[in-house]
């Protein structure tokens, strides 16, 4: 363990060699940084003819309106900020979400946004960082189909609704907001080839931020050139590691990820609004965001079919309270259960064939905690094999106990199919049952995607599921508010 002085001197010596590099580099372009670490030549040199992504994005996302967004865009707007309110409400009782309310009440005094839950009113970012982190803190949050590593609702609805209370703003411009802060955020999800999470980086940290930000300019009618900056400033508030799924503990941090993801969105474009600048080449620059937290980048993705499709199209919604990645195996699970009238007991093994990532990063056997058990593939498919996976209450504390559970848990085997990328969450899962048979199911898309996607009677069903520990009159209430948002003037009656 080392010592305060200790910690003096390290950081005496880092900023000494800042100091230097400093100096150094306004007697001479060519010296870097890098150079007064002993790593001279690491930074990379700017592209020419990759530059103006950045800002391309920065204008499209000032520039749409409302009336030009398609109406399925705009309802699937409108169901991603209701089953954001949803899984904000649900997560909120959980101990990891009451710190972090804690916190943001500790922080944000004096604001005019609510932490639903808590009837109490802070900062914008105060209340960002609470939601953020109180939407993810139980897996309902909802993703892109395919994966891009963004979780749309939990850095999108949760900076525009803590914006917009803040500033009074209408349901229509928050519903933009939330559209064109997805057409930027997902496209640069795309952008980094999941090779951010390769790095040791959480995707939906890592991403969040440039849609929250755009969320927050457009709230604060920020202009091209401050929206450019909003965006320059969410690449230096990007960050979440993964090490949490490698450690075996810690996994409240993954909660954090989120929140912190839509608080630095709406710090990002609050001191966009008032002057406070950032790169305009933050994201394709050869110091900009992917160069730096990516091993491989399609650069083509920044931009590909801006303004003529929307990626808000991929938006999905949790059928289950588990990891994207877990949710084909756990169907087909559902699915093979359903046709062969099999139990956990009758299992013998399990063979699950997916992407490197599902048999790296999430072949956690033996969980030691349900935030964990929820990010682990082996779990989540032997707790389906027993209870039923739709209903969140199905994962509890007990659940990471129990000896049924952790037995299948044992038994499944999960391997790499030949050729399948870390954005396709196919699986083809096999069960043997100790009566001999071997059962097999290929699933490639799950009830939530946008090819099988849930209905408004399925979605306004798990709205009331997650919220029935509070008023059956008020959350129906908020439900079909929300649903013709677009009519409302302000979002100030969103309180709880």
């Amino acid at each position: 363990m080392t010592s305060p002085k200790d910690n003096g001197l390290k950081r005496r010596d880092i900023l000494r060699a800042i100091s230097i590099a400093a100096s150094a580099a306004t007697l001479s372009p060519k010296f870097t940084a890098a150079d007064s670490f002993g790593i001279a030549g690491s930074e990379p040199e700017q592209k020419p003819e990759i530059s103006g992504q950045t800002v391309r994005l920065a204008e499209y996302a000032t520039n749409l309106r409302y009336e030009e967004i398609p109406a399925e865009i705009v309802q699937r707007a409108k169901d991603c900020f209701a089953d954001t309110v949803a899984t904000i409400l649900f997560g909120a009782p959980f101990p990891w979400s009451q710190m972090i309310i804690e916190q943001a009440r500790l922080l944000g005094t004096g604001g005019n946004s609510a932490i639903l839950s808590k009837n109490a009113n802070v900062s914008a970012p105060a209340a960002a960082l609470a939601h953020g982190a109180m939407c993810h803190a139980f897996e309902q949050d909802n993703i892109t189909f395919p994966d891009s590593g963004a979780h749309p609702g939990a850095a999108l609805v949760t900076s525009g609704l803590a914006v917009a209370q803040d500033r009074g703003s209408s349901g229509r411009e928050v519903l933009t907001g939330i559209v064109a802060g997805a057409e930027v955020m997902i496209r640069v999800a795309l952008a980094t080839k999941r090779t951010n999470e390769a790095r040791g980086f959480h995707a939906p940290g890592s991403v969040g931020p440039f849609g929250a930000a755009v969320v927050t300019g457009r709230l604060l009618h920020l202009d091209a050139g401050k929206m450019t900056s909003a965006l320059g400033i969410a690449g230096s508030t990007s960050g979440g590691l993964l090490e949490f799924a490698h450690s075996g503990d810690g996994a409240m941090v993954k909660r954090l990820h989120l929140g912190r993801a839509a608080e630095g969105g709406v710090l990002a474009g609050s001191l966009a609004a008032a002057g406070f600048t950032g790169p305009s080449t933050v994201l394709e620059g050869g110091a900009g965001f992917l160069h730096a937290f990516c091993n491989q980048t399609d650069l083509a993705e920044l931009t590909r079919e801006l303004g003529e499709t929307y990626q808000s199209r991929t938006i999905t919604m949790k059928h289950y309270s588990c990891h994207i990645t877990a949710h084909t195996s756990v169907e087909a699970m559902v699915d093979m259960r359903k046709q062969y009238g099999f139990s956990g007991s009758d299992i013998a093994s399990i063979e699950i064939a997916g992407s490197k990532r599902m048999a790296t990063t999430n072949n956690i056997p033996v969980p030691n905690d349900i935030m964990l058990a929820q990010f682990s593939i082996p779990f989540c498919v032997a707790l389906a094999a027993y209870r039923d996976p739709v209903d969140p209450y199905s994962f509890d504390d007990g659940a990471t106990k129990d000896p049924g559970i952790l037995d299948v848990a044992s038994k499944v085997k999960i391997s790499q199919a030949p050729g399948q990328g870390d954005d396709d969450i196919s699986t083809t899962i096999t069960v043997t049952l100790k009566d001999g048979r071997r059962l097999t199911k290929h699933v490639t898309e799950f009830l939530g995607t946008p090819g099988r996607p849930l209905t408004g009677s399925d979605l306004r069903e798990k709205f009331l599921l997650l919220t029935k520990n509070y008023s059956a009159k008020q959350m129906e209430e908020i439900y079909d508010r929300i649903q013709g948002v677009d009519r409302e003037s302000n979002l100030n009656w969103l309180r709880v």
